[in-house]
Parts: C-alpha cells; sequence; structure tokens
C-alpha cells in the first residue's frame, strides 16, 4: 500500500518512491545500538545493504557495523553525521517498547534537516507533529518521513479472497523474534523459484525495506482488521502473500494487534516463530511465555474463526544456540510439532517455501 505516491518537501508520509528513493542512508543508533533496541538498523543492514552509507554512534566510531551489530559487512561506523557528507536520508534505526523518539538526539535530526536530508522515523513520537523539524524541513525542501503515520479508518467486510491468492502469516511465540525476517526469507525463496509472491510489511522496518505497508501497530484499534484486509485485498493478484507478523496472541500489551492481522488478513497458513530458549515476554520479564503447543492452538482457534487455516511451518531463531545445538533443536521441533523446521539465517528457508508451495496446491484443490 504506497500511502503516498507523490511526497512533497516538509511533511510527508512513506510511499515506494519517498522511501526507497534514498541510496546513501545513514542510520541513527548512537547509544542504543543493542540488537533489542537497534532491530531497525540491523534489518536496514540486512536487506538495504547497497543503500546504507554508515551506521552513527559516537561510542563505537572507526568500528564497522559487522562488529557493532553483526550485519553490514565493512559499513562504517562514524561519530557523527558530519562523517557522511553525501548522505541523502537519516533513518532512526532503533524501534524501542513505546516508541519514544530520544531527545539527546533532536540536533542530530536538526543537523540532517537543515543540510536538506530527508529524515525517516518509524516511532510512535511523530517528526512531523514537530514545530521545529518542521521549519528545518521547510527552509531547506527536506522531507520529514513518518513511516508510522497514516489515515486508515476502513473496517473489515469478510472479503472474500480471490481462490488463487494464498496467503501465509507469521506469527509467533512473543514479540521481536523473526516473523518478519522469515516472511521476507520465504518470499524471497519464492521468487528464487519463479512464483508470484509479494512481502506485504505490517510494521515500520518492513515498510522502510519494502517501501509500501501498512503501520499495523499505529492504526485505531477498529480499523486494525481493516487495514490488514485491505493491504492484502490490493495485493490479491498475486499467488502468494507474506504477511509480516506482529506480537504475539498472548502477549499482555500487543496481543489486540496480533488478533487483528489474523481476522483481517484471513491466512490460509501460519508459519510459527519462535527463539530457542526464551522463557519470558520481552519487555516484560517477570512474566512466563506460554506453552508453545497452547499458543498454536489458540492461533488456529482464532484463525478459523474467519478463513480456513493450519500451521505449514516452524521457523526457529538459534542465535544464542551452536551450529550443533541449532539442528538438534530444528529436529526436536519437527519430531515434537511434525512440520517442516528451519533456521532461515543458519540452514536457509527452502523447507518453508516448499510447505508454502504445497499448500497452494492444497488449497487450489479444495
Amino acid at each position: 500500500m504506497s500511502i503516498d505516491t507523490n511526497p512533497k518537501p516538509g511533511r510527508s508520509e512513506p510511499s515506494a518512491t519517498s522511501v526507497l528513493s534514498h541510496r546513501r542512508i545513514a542510520i541513527l543508533t548512537d547509544g542504543y545500538s543493542t540488537p533489542f533496541v537497534a532491530k531497525t538498523a540491523i534489518s536496514l543492514l540486512r536487506y538495504r545493504t547497497q543503500d546504507v552509507a554508515a551506521v552513527i554512534d559516537a561510542a563505537a566510531a572507526g568500528s564497522t557495523s559487522q562488529k557493532l551489530l553483526d550485519v553490514g559487512g565493512q559499513i562504517p561506523v562514524v561519530k557523527a553525521l558530519s562523517d557522511v557528507p553525501d548522505a541523502d536520508a537519516l533513518y532512526i534505526g532503533i524501534a524501542p517498547p513505546g516508541g519514544k523518539l530520544p531527545e539527546e538526539w533532536r540536533p542530530i535530526i536538526l543537523q540532517a534537516l537543515r543540510r536538506g536530508i530527508d529524515v525517516v522515523s518509524g516511532l510512535h513520537d511523530f517528526l512531523t507533529e514537530d514545530a521545529e523539524y518542521i521549519d528545518a524541513a521547510a527552509g531547506s525542501q527536506s522531507r520529514l518521513i513518518d513511516v508510522r503515520r497514516n489515515r486508515l479508518k476502513s473496517t473489515a467486510d469478510c472479503h472474500r479472497f480471490r481462490p488463487g491468492c494464498t496467503r501465509i502469516h507469521t506469527v509467533g511465540q512473543d514479540c521481536s523474534l523473526g516473523k518478519m525476517v522469515t516472511s521476507l526469507e520465504i518470499h524471497r525463496g519464492l521468487i528464487d523459484r519463479k512464483e508470484n509472491s509479494k512481502f506485504l510489511a505490517t510494521g515500520q522496518t518492513g515498510i522502510m525495506i519494502s517501501g509500501e505497508g501498512v503501520p499495523i501497530d499505529c492504526v485505531v484499534a477498529d480499523f486494525v482488521s481493516g487495514a490488514a484486509e485491505q493491504l492484502a485485498r490490493q495485493n490479491e493478484q498475486h499467488d502468494f502473500l507474506l504477511i509480516e507478523g506482529q506480537g504475539s496472541i498472548s502477549h499482555p500489551a500487543f496481543s489486540a494487534v496480533t488478533l487483528g492481522l489474523l481476522h483481517g488478513s484471513a491466512p490460509d497458513g501460519l508459519i510459527y516463530c519462535y527463539e530457542a530458549g526464551r522463557t519470558h515476554v520481552k519487555g516484560l520479564d517477570d512474566i512466563l511465555i506460554p506453552p508453545m503447543k497452547d499458543q498454536m492452538e489458540a492461533y488456529l482457534v482464532a484463525a478459523n474463526l474467519r478463513h480456513p487455516c493450519k500451521f505449514v511451518g516452524i521457523a526457529i531463531n538459534s542465535r544464542n544456540l551452536s551450529s550443533e545445538q541449532a539442528i538438534a533443536e530444528i529436529e526436536r521441533a519437527e519430531s515434537t510439532f511434525g512440520l517442516p523446521a528451519c533456521d532461515v539465517y543458519r540452514t536457509g528457508a527452502d523447507k518453508l517455501v516448499d510447505a508454502c508451495i504445497g499448500l497452494r496446491a492444497e488449497v487450489l484443490d479444495r
């Protein structure tokens, strides 16, 4: 969903034109370069590597993004925006709980705007609601792009999707464990096999990577299902839709968005994502994650209230395991759940690509 196909200087909303036009991106993570908080930066470094000029983190200046965030190769980490003289955009590279923009970054953002550099943010603190940023952008003809800003106000109408449009939705045990990456890697695998596939972003990082989508966690509650349905409906000409998941069905804070996506996108198949060894809810460290079998049952019950749906695979985040332990975990998951399993980073997504192709054949035969 391209929200604005002709963005103007100053206030702006995301579009394939505005976001994907950037070719010399400086990613700002200064003081927040941890895997959990800087996950937007990590994914940009992985999926838009060729467009990233540098990462800004004063404490790690002189290093590389690979050393700092374990991705991006030799992309330099610099002390300040002035070290990237040809930057055409400054991307806010963090996704902290609550989506707050660090106040200490204000001078850096203002410097970018006064230099005529676009600033792109996926946080809940909108750049376009800050008078000082607006004035600076207007003076230099740069753009303020709030990826989460939207005007989506339609309820779902239980659309009957084209039978040939197979929708696969990633869901999981918790937030921030690889649902977007799993969707992207399966999509890439389908494209490699010449299948007609489309990745549908539902979060700020996915939109920054693909140039379009719906910032589902910033849609008014009544319209979440409608926004998800509209996104899928606008792309149902494709044979496969890989719909990025958000939160989890049992998450005390984010379950509403998870359910809205399930009912709005009406998936035919689900991929269950989990991080090996994770036992407590991210950000709520005293809350235990329910057993995976209980979660999977809840997902199936909720999804099938809207549309016939089943699990077709398991995606494991094995980042805290050795190679040998990861293989053992994959074998354990396949034995436990009776589904193909993999770590899309370590072992590739081929098993899940096969499962999606098999699901489409099954759906078409109904």
